[in-house]
């Protein structure tokens, strides 16, 4: 089994602020990322878990394949989001994840100008 690493909100903060249109704010009165002044993404109240704004799809996708790094609770069970187990997650998985967030909440032009590059 290949170990984890552990990850901080510095770590998600950069992978984050890689993707065009993103920018740091705070949401629930802690630290969060948005693209175009949408949510995107915000550390938990417990500071070892991410809520990231997905969609449906890919929430059921990565809770099947990999429920030891995401869950949700019931109070997101009726959102397109998914919770993440910093401790638990790997920069790769990280990056994969943020990015098919950011692709589902980006502008269709930024996401675009993106994929051009």
């Amino acid at each position: 089994m290949k170990r984890r690493s552990g990850l901080t909100w510095a770590a998600v903060r950069k992978i984050g602020l890689s993707f065009p249109g993103v920018e740091e704010a705070t949401s629930y009165g802690t630290p969060s990322l948005h693209v175009r002044k949408k949510f995107l993404a915000r550390l938990r109240e417990d500071g070892e878990s991410l809520v990231i704004k997905c969609g449906f799809d890919e929430r059921d996708f990565r809770l099947q394949a990999d429920p030891v790094t995401f869950f949700v609770t019931d109070h997101y069970r009726g959102y397109p989001a998914l919770l993440v187990r910093l401790s638990e997650a790997t920069p790769t998985l990280l990056r994969e994840v943020l990015e098919e967030a950011w692709r589902v909440n980006a502008p269709k032009r930024l996401v675009k100008e993106y994929d051009a590059r």
